[in-house]
């Protein structure tokens, strides 16, 4: 029997269906603005009306395809439905396959900066010795793979398809890196550990003890006979006290995606949702579309937008959190390599300590000085250069 086939792929969005969501940006009905002053109540008015009008009025439509398209882009068929996936090969000998995946709300748009400085590292800041063979899947659901019709498509799931994925390019030894889903999915992968998976890289760590994991998840206080904390891991369980209290977007899509029905109907709607994620990165969308960018521009938000709506996944994206039956932030018991960096905006900083505690082979950690939850994203350079850092020693 023959391989499954792997065909080229060319992202393209119809003049109608350009057309189609103008016409509904210009028809925009806001709701009234927020009774606070501050963005306790989620995305600001002046936020929303700026980034709608800037969508409808000097957003290039030709970026989200121009941009896919500038690497080779393929999907093939695994496990019954198709995978799309970006895949940029170096030019440099004994380059290092690596896999990397997106979240939400992300797509293969978050890893976009990554690429070049991955797989051309002479040319950006690097040795040939640090170069990567790069492949970045878009999840099922998301983006240009295709939409599950069934249930059975978690994290899980997709961690195998992504080790059979690399088998079907014909890489025999590979890494792996994620952040968010990405790295749910990467550190399940750890946790298979396929052959060739010689080490990941995470810049969300699933590190939390279970127990204090899950009595935080619910509410409650640590439980009885926890050791006591250092000041780090205090702060770690501080922060998760306040993401288990407000990813309110996560039990929604965990329980009643199907309730989100309007975001696929209104452009404001779905731009609303998708940049409430947390709070460090509302705030620095707030600032791109504030006339102060860092990290973020106006056109990277809504290069992620665009190819939401017109690839129509807002709904069929969010059905991953009803899939998933993994915690976000536990422990999984991965025991290949792992490299670990810790940004200071993510939703928790993951403590050393805890750390070497879920990953008994710890090659790396390292806390950056500036970045959030979207590292690929937002700062590109500091991770490219922690992947590299993070991933040497397994080479």
């Amino acid at each position: 029997m023959s391989a499954p086939a792997i065909r080229p792929f060319t992202a393209q969005f119809t003049d109608a269906e350009v057309a189609d969501l103008r016409m509904r940006i210009a028809a925009t009905r806001f709701a009234e603005k927020e009774t606070v002053s501050d963005r306790s109540q989620g995305p600001q008015l002046a936020t929303l009306k700026e980034l709608i009008r800037y969508w409808g009025e000097e957003y290039d439509f030709n970026r989200v395809q121009t941009n896919v398209n500038a690497h080779p882009n393929f999907i093939t068929e695994i496990d019954g439905l198709d995978i799309h996936f970006i895949h940029v090969r170096s030019k440099h000998e004994n380059a290092l396959p690596l896999i990397i995946t997106h979240g939400w709300p992300g797509s293969v748009i978050e890893q976009l900066k990554l690429i070049e400085p991955l797989v051309n590292p002479t040319e950006h800041g690097g040795d040939a010795s640090d170069a990567f063979h790069v492949v970045i899947p878009s999840i099922p659901g998301y983006g240009f793979s295709g939409k599950p019709t069934a249930t059975g498509w978690g994290p899980k799931r997709v961690a195998r398809a992504w080790a059979e994925l690399m088998g079907r390019l014909g890489y025999t030894r590979y890494a792996a890196q994620g952040g968010d889903w990405g790295a749910i999915i990467t550190d399940l992968m750890g946790a298979q550990a396929p052959e060739g998976l010689v080490a990941i890289h995470t810049n969300m760590a699933g590190v939390v003890p279970s127990a204090i994991d899950a009595a935080l998840a619910a509410g409650q206080p640590l439980p009885d006979g926890t050791p006591p904390l250092t000041e780090d891991e205090k702060d770690t369980v501080a922060h998760l006290k306040s993401v288990y209290s407000h990813v309110f977007y996560a039990y929604i899509m965990g329980d009643r995606p199907q309730a989100l029905a309007g975001i696929a109907d209104s452009p404001v709607g779905l731009a609303a949702f998708l940049i409430d994620h947390d709070a460090a990165s509302l705030e620095l969308i707030t600032r791109s579309f504030d006339g102060v960018p860092e990290g973020l521009t106006r056109d990277d938000v809504l290069d992620n937008i665009t190819l939401f709506w017109l690839t129509n996944t807002g709904i069929s994206s969010a059905r991953l959190y009803a899939e998933n039956k993994t915690p976000f932030f536990g422990v999984n018991g991965v025991k290949i390599p792992v490299a670990v960096s810790v940004f200071p905006d993510e939703l928790y900083p993951a403590p050393k300590t805890w750390a070497e505690q879920a990953y008994p082979n710890l090659v790396h950690y390292n806390r950056l000085p500036k970045g959030g939850h979207f590292a690929a994203w937002e700062q590109p350079e500091l991770l490219v250069n922690e992947v590299r850092t993070g991933l040497r020693s397994v080479r």
